[in-house]
């Protein structure tokens, strides 16, 4: 049985550790935190993410994991609702955030119960262990890494899992192409209206060329608000009247619960989006996946949808070669048919996200197209609505089709 060290315990990693110690394969899970508790992750499960979480077999979620599901979407432009979206919009499930770090417990929980098992926490990954003789000509293939308190770890394949800034991805020499940046979010947390505990909706709203969404997040009695940030903003972001903004560009009642609540908006986190893609994501030995191998936009949460889903197309392809004790050779190549299994959907919905994104800023930065949707709303609301929906169906159900066959 082939031993397998997976690097970074977030959903990638913590669901394919799950995934093949169930099948019986040696795995060791690493990650550098003491806990998962980090300042942001995100928390948007499509119907496809929620679909890979049952296969991983996570379904009905934890009562341990509090998660709450997004009723509804609503756009309002200026002072008018220029349309609204009831979940699930055709799936079979809605929408649903989920709480990340216990959700992340939960899985690593799981794994524990299996002999198979090892989890390291609070000690990172330092370097990459090779075997071979570079100074008799041999090509190398890397073995295992060498943590930070000195321990080496050997293992017949290393999974890069330790998101968008990865360590792992940097050792091994694998290149990260970003893409061209055109925006960072401001991310606030306040206490919630009532009126989003009863219906929680996902409100976009845009206002004199700025805008923010918000909704009722899956921890009780709070909201979280993304506020978009141009590249070429210049606002002295820690000396804005928060409530006072939020206000101006929010319908009334809305406003009045920015005021009322002015003293429990907490100071914001500031997320450089950072979007991407390796060319390629393996070298022998190792393969990246998750925001390792392609950082995603926040644009309609895939991150998270694409973690999961990684991890079913790696255990597919990789669990019947662990098992039999495959050859180096044969698990390498392994790895090049998993990134031509996943690069697909993760171009698609890269590009998808652009699309979203690129829309907005058409919308923030372009009064007369503002004015012209607010005026046309009342006759083609239903028109823009239908071809908004039917521009989310991929984002949602995913591109292609992943399932679970080991």
């Amino acid at each position: 049985m082939t031993q397998v060290v997976i690097v970074g315990a977030g959903p990638t990693g913590a669901a394919l550790s799950l995934l093949l110690v169930k099948r019986g394969i040696p795995t060791t899970l690493i990650e550098a935190a003491k806990d998962s508790y980090r300042v942001f992750r995100g928390e948007g499960l499509m119907p496809s993410g929620l679909d890979a979480i049952a296969q991983i077999s996570l379904s009905p979620m934890p009562e341990s994991v509090p998660h709450r599901q997004i009723d509804a979407w609503e756009f309002i432009v200026g002072d008018r609702q220029l349309f609204r979206v009831d979940e699930p919009m055709g799936s079979n499930q809605p929408c649903t955030l989920v709480s990340q770090p216990p959700l992340l417990e939960a899985l690593i929980a799981e794994a524990q119960l299996h002999p198979e098992f090892e989890f390291i926490s609070g000690v990172p990954v330092k370097d990459l262990l090779y075997n071979g003789d570079p100074l008799r000509g041999l090509r190398q293939r890397i073995s295992g890494v060498k943590l930070a308190d000195g321990r080496e770890i050997s293992a017949g394949l290393v999974i890069g899992t330790d998101g968008r800034n990865s360590v792992i991805r940097q050792r091994a020499g694998l290149e990260l192409v970003t893409q061209e940046k055109s925006i960072d979010v401001l991310w606030f947390k306040l206490a919630a209206h009532p009126k989003f505990v009863a219906d929680n909706v996902f409100y976009s709203i845009l206002n004199n060329g700025s805008g923010f969404s918000i909704f009722h997040g899956a921890e009780d009695g709070k909201l979280h608000l993304a506020w978009v940030l141009a590249a070429d903003d210049k606002t002295d972001w820690k000396q804005t009247d928060w409530a006072e903004t939020f206000a101006s560009l929010s319908p009334s009642w809305m406003a009045e619960h920015f005021r009322n609540v002015k003293d429990s908006i907490e100071s914001p986190m500031r997320l450089s989006v950072v979007v991407g893609r390796c060319p390629r994501w393996h070298q022998p030995g190792i393969i990246l996946l998750g925001d390792a191998a392609h950082p995603m936009s926040p644009v309609r949460a895939q991150g998270i949808n694409m973690a999961f889903r990684d991890a079913i197309v790696a255990a597919n392809h990789l669990v019947p070669l662990l098992k039999a004790g495959a050859n180096c050779a044969d698990i390498d190549l392994a790895l090049s048919r998993i990134q031509a299994e996943r690069e697909p959907e993760i171009v698609r919905a890269q590009q998808l996200q652009a699309r979203e994104a690129w829309k907005g800023e058409q919308l923030r930065n372009n009064g007369l197209l503002r004015l012209l949707m607010v005026q046309v709303s009342p006759f083609l609301g239903e028109r823009i609505k239908q071809f908004w929906v039917k521009g989310q169906y991929e984002l949602r159900q995913g591109v292609t089709k992943v399932k679970l066959i080991v």
